[in-house]
């Protein structure tokens, strides 16, 4: 048992004792009171002495004071009230501190000691310090990994919840990545471990708690000021009141209830409560300081790749050059990048299997410094890469054209040429992530007045979503060092912070007043350069923080405003003679718990919201969404051939068809029965979903009206108005259906918390 609860159980005993003494032996009770008294007193006076040597003056000397003056005074039972008074809010301070830090205190006790390497057949109980990378390691049933590593052999079903907050055990396939920390929630597998404990992602999760736990932050150095400037105004009070009563009893009270209980412990239990809080959503805050500078940020700047958008490209279109076909572009592309690991090239990839394209395997496949990639697929050299990588090695990019206009308003674009010759162009693009509008609003309505992008892409594709988003200002084709610039001169007008992910994003995350790092997957340089640690890849979260910040200092300086005023009042009270010495000490004690439970408020709500039932089917819906959007971009690539009767491929047509009649019209039936009247109770009115349930009649009627055409067409005799109305369909289709899986994923999100997909 801690010193601070040894102590106050001593004084309550000898209390307890000298009340029960009271009556048969006074002089007993008198010494069991003092015998509870100056413990107390001798304690303080230590503490008293050490801070004097520090070179400053504690404010527990009024405490000190209080004590000696009431056995000065033989007023032995106060003396012991007012040691109970102090060993009571030690006690209490310290169990509210407790209290605040579980979330994490529980990060740092999970980490694990000892880790299952696998030895030749055998397998061995090793320290984790021990492991090193490419170590085999066998994680049981409800074990913490020990290291990062990617899952072998076997799916791995790991709960996750202590990192991130997500609620529900997540599924690593065989190759996955799985970060340290987390715990395994079904049978045992095996890892790779990728890196050496001190080096995985809870080690660095961990170094950052306990920086948050030591450090002091500029409220609670406030409070201490203003503290040192009650001490002298107390001891003032005290002896006018003694001077102008004659009584010394009167001067007594007044130190009684002068002790800043609320001044010195009200500030850190709430910052500590604000940044545990935070810990709950998947937020490590560096300490109170960074909380209390992120709950007076009015401007929120953002890296755009990886913060904003998801940071994962797909293919958007591919634009032939004269003497090439769509599918032979992407065909070779996809074929030559089947070699590399880069996020574009499995884009590319992916892009081609979805289309049914066969690949063909690669000879001499190389990269090309600049990020490009050269090689032979079926006896033609192939090069795909940047514009500027091609130009690099001789070869001329259309300057006009389409492939030249679409190329530009492209999120970004990968040119292919063939044999020397320039080819065509794979436009790609990033998805906005789909819970940054909501993060967007959130921050919004938290108090942040200025949001702003800052980024090196393209200034084309960085207003695309500045402008998407609504955000205030974009800044685009910026170096790290311009960025830096970016963030000095919004710093001007008020406290900032930055999100990012990236390498290129530390300086900047380093410059702001409050730096936010994408942890979950961002960069360990971004990490270390901020001051807020995102553990789940979602931006929604940089609005909880704030949220959570802002009511951690509001209830700070609610709780030492009001404390102190009570403080005030009862000195004013005592000084006058109506508040006895006794009756002091136990308003004082009752306005110090206050207090401190006022400060813990702030571990209150905050919680995610609870899922749907399961009878809502939010899974299977998600699933489905899934399986549409891949649906949505067939229908998009087979719209973007139809120009003319010629280009009719009715088989293709007809597998559409067929989709829209076993995947999305079930999928919307099963919407209207089981799902949206889950949703509709949980978001209240009096048709909360009728927007959404006309959405699905006009894809209903569209989709009919496809299948009408579609059913029976023979391809030799489809006219130019065929073509043109199967067209049009397809892109309204695509349009419609797009647009209604987004909004139906954000109205979930309002009742729960879906995964980032």
């Amino acid at each position: 048992m801690p010193q601070r609860r040894w102590i106050l159980l001593f004084v309550l005993a000898c209390m307890a004792g000298g009340a029960a003494a009271t009556l048969s032996s006074p002089g007993m009770a008198r010494i069991l009171w003092i015998a509870a008294a100056v413990p107390v007193a001798a304690l303080v006076a230590r503490d008293t002495l050490r801070t004097l040597r520090g070179g400053a003056l504690g404010v527990d000397i009024v405490a000190l004071v209080a004590i000696a003056g009431a056995l000065a005074l033989g007023e032995n039972f106060t003396a012991a009230l007012i040691a109970l008074m102090v060993a009571g809010g030690n006690a209490l301070e310290e169990f509210a501190e407790a209290r605040a830090r579980r979330e994490l205190t529980a990060l740092v006790s999970r980490t694990p000691r000892i880790a299952h390497r696998q030895d030749g057949a055998g397998i061995a109980d090793i320290p984790v310090a021990d492991i090193r990378p490419g170590d085999l390691l066998l994680v049981k049933p409800g074990e913490t990994l020990p290291v990062d590593g990617t899952v072998q052999d076997a799916a791995a079903v790991l709960d996750e919840s202590a990192l991130t907050g997500e609620p529900l055990p997540v599924t690593r396939a065989p190759g996955d990545p799985a970060r340290s920390g987390v715990v395994n929630a079904g049978s045992p597998f095996v890892l790779r471990a990728t890196a050496t404990a001190d080096a995985s992602t809870y080690a660095a999760i961990v170094r950052l708690v306990q920086a948050a736990e030591g450090e002091r932050p500029p409220m609670v150095r406030l409070a201490d000021r203003w503290a040192l400037w009650f001490l002298p105004f107390t001891l003032v009070a005290a002896g006018a009141a003694w001077a102008l009563s004659g009584s010394a009893e009167r001067a007594l009270a007044v130190l009684v209830v002068a002790t800043p209980c609320p001044l010195i412990l009200a500030a850190p239990v709430a910052l500590v409560c604000g940044v545990s809080r935070a810990a709950r959503q998947g937020v490590i805050v560096k300490g109170g300081g960074a909380l209390e500078r992120l709950a007076r940020a009015r401007t929120a700047l953002f890296d755009k790749t990886g913060t904003l958008t998801t940071g994962a490209p797909r293919i958007a279109g591919v634009e032939p050059l004269p003497g090439f076909e769509t599918d032979e572009v992407l065909q070779l592309a996809a074929s030559l990048e089947q070699m590399s690991q880069h996020v574009v090239a499995v884009a590319i990839v992916a892009a081609a299997r979805s289309a049914g394209l066969a690949l063909s395997l690669p000879a001499d496949a190389a990269e090309i410094p600049g990020g490009g990639l050269s090689g032979t697929v079926d006896g033609r050299r192939v090069t795909v890469g940047s514009a500027g990588l091609l130009e690099a090695v001789g070869l001329t990019l259309p300057a006009t054209g389409a492939a030249a206009r679409l190329a530009a308003a492209a999120a970004s674009a990968s040119w292919v040429a063939v044999d020397g010759t320039v080819a065509g162009v794979l436009l790609l693009a990033d998805r906005i992530r789909p819970e940054a509008p909501r993060a967007i609003r959130d921050l919004r309505a938290a108090g942040i007045t200025r949001l702003v992008m800052v980024t090196g892409d393209r200034a084309e594709s960085a207003e695309a979503v500045g402008i998407a988003l609504g955000l205030d200002a974009v800044h685009a084709d910026l170096a790290p060092s311009d960025k830096i610039d970016v963030v000095k001169a919004e710093r001007a007008t008020g406290v900032t912070l930055m999100i990012g992910d990236g390498i290129n994003d530390a300086p900047a995350l380093a410059a702001a007043d409050v730096g936010v790092a994408m942890g979950a997957r961002g960069a360990a340089a971004a990490a270390e350069a901020a001051d807020v640690v995102l553990l789940v890849d979602r931006i929604d979260r940089v609005a909880a923080a704030v949220a959570a910040a802002r009511r951690a200092r509001f209830i700070a300086l609610q709780s030492i405003a009001v404390g102190m005023g009570l403080s005030a009042l009862a000195m004013a009270v005592a000084a006058f003679g109506y508040l006895p010495p006794v009756y002091g000490a136990l308003l004082q004690e009752a306005i110090d718990v206050a207090v401190i439970l006022n400060a813990l408020r702030v571990l209150r709500g905050g919680g995610r919201p609870a899922a749907l039932p399961a009878s809502a089917g939010v899974p299977r819906v998600l699933e489905d969404h899934v399986r549409l959007r891949d649906l949505v971009e067939r229908m998009r690539r087979t719209a973007d051939r139809l120009h003319a009767p010629d280009d009719m491929r009715t088989a293709e047509l007809q597998q559409i068809s067929d989709e829209l009649r076993t995947l999305l019209l079930p999928h919307q039936l099963a919407e209207e029965r089981r799902t949206f009247p889950e949703l509709a109770r949980r978001l209240g009115g009096r048709d909360p979903l009728g927007a959404m349930t006309r959405m699905h009649d006009e894809i209903s009627h569209l989709s009919a009206r496809f299948g009408a055409l579609v059913d029976g067409m023979d391809p030799e005799a489809a006219s130019a108005a065929e073509a043109r109305e199967a067209r049009r369909l397809l892109y309204v289709l695509d349009a419609v259906i797009a647009l209604h899986l987004a909004a139906e994923e954000e109205l979930l999100a309002e009742v729960e918390e879906l995964p980032v997909r």
